[in-house]
C-alpha cells in the first residue's frame, strides 16, 4: 500500500522559502526563555544553515518590500483571504494605511484525494459572498502567499465582474510563474517574487506548518503538519531531515499537548 500522502510527493527544490511566522509567535505565547521558545529557535538555525538553497524570510522585510512598491490611495474595501491574508492586510494597513476597510472571506486549498487540490469556501457560495462588491469604487484582495495561485485566482474570478477592473491583489510572497496567472486577472503587488518553476525551482512554506497540525487540509479528516509526511521533510532538507524531524516532533508536542495525551 502506498504511504499516504504519496500523490502528493515533493521534489527536492533548488531554492526554498521559510517565513518565519514561529519564533516570535512561540516566545511571545510561551514567554522568550521557555523550552518552546528555545526549540523554535533552533528549529530556524538549523534551517539556515543549508545557505545556498535555504532562505528564511521574516514578516518585517516582506512588509517592507511590498510597501515600497506603493504609495497607494486608500481601498475602498480590502478581502483578506482567511485568517493569514486578513492578518497580512491588518499587518499592511498598519504599516501604509491602504486597507480602513477589511473583511475576511474564507477561502482555502484541500487534498482533493486523488493527487490534486480543489478549493473550500465557508460560508456558502462563493460569488454570493462577494456580490456586495459590485460596487465598490477600488477593492483589494490580499494573501499571504501565491504559490500555486488556486486560491488567488479563484477569489478574484468569483467577484463581480463590474469590480475587476478596480481591483489590485496584494501578497508578501510567490512564486513567479504563479504570480504571473494572478496577473493575467488584474494587477498584483508582491514582496518576494521567487522565479522558476513551482516546486522543482522553488518551494514556500511556512515555519507554523513544520509543527503545528495546520498546514495540510484533508476532506473530512483533520489537518496534519508537514512533519507529518516524512518523506517532505527528507525532500526539502536531504542533509538534516533527521535533526530536522526530530525538533518538530519535540515542540509539537510542547505546542499541541492534546496530541500527545
Amino acid at each position: 500500500m502506498a504511504a499516504e500522502g504519496a500523490d502528493y510527493a515533493q521534489p527536492t527544490p533548488r531554492r526554498l522559502y521559510i517565513h518565519d511566522d514561529l519564533t516570535a509567535e512561540v516566545a511571545l505565547d510561551r514567554g522568550t526563555g521557555s523550552p518552546a521558545a528555545a526549540l523554535a529557535t533552533a528549529l530556524l538555525v538549523l534551517l539556515a544553515r543549508d545557505r545556498e538553497r535555504v532562505r528564511v524570510l521574516t514578516l518585517h522585510e516582506q512588509v517592507e518590500r511590498v510597501a515600497a512598491q506603493g504609495p497607494h490611495a486608500f481601498f475602498d474595501a480590502a478581502i483578506g483571504i482567511g485568517a493569514a491574508g486578513e492578518r497580512v492586510a491588518r499587518t499592511l494597513h498598519a504599516r501604509t494605511g491602504w486597507f480602513p476597510r477589511i473583511r475576511q472571506v474564507g477561502l482555502t486549498r484541500e487534498e482533493d484525494g486523488r493527487g490534486r487540490y480543489r478549493l473550500v469556501g465557508e460560508g456558502g457560495d462563493l460569488k454570493a459572498r462577494l456580490a456586495d462588491l459590485a460596487d465598490a469604487a477600488s477593492l483589494a484582495v490580499v494573501d499571504d502567499t501565491v504559490f500555486s495561485g488556486l486560491t488567488m485566482r479563484g477569489l478574484i474570478e468569483a467577484l463581480p465582474d463590474p469590480v475587476r477592473p478596480r481591483t489590485r491583489a496584494f501578497c508578501l510572497r510567490g512564486v513567479g510563474e504563479s504570480i504571473a496567472t494572478v496577473a493575467a486577472l488584474c494587477p498584483i503587488t508582491a514582496g518576494v517574487v521567487a522565479p522558476g518553476r513551482l516546486l522543482e525551482d522553488v518551494s514556500f512554506i511556512n515555519a507554523s506548518g513544520l509543527v503545528r497540525r495546520i498546514a495540510i487540509r484533508r476532506p473530512g479528516r483533520p489537518p496534519l503538519a508537514f512533519f507529518d509526511r516524512p518523506e517532505w521533510i527528507r525532500a526539502w532538507f536531504p542533509d538534516a531531515h533527521a535533526e530536522v524531524l526530530a525538533l518538530c516532533r519535540r515542540l509539537n508536542a510542547l505546542l499541541e499537548p492534546e496530541r500527545h495525551a
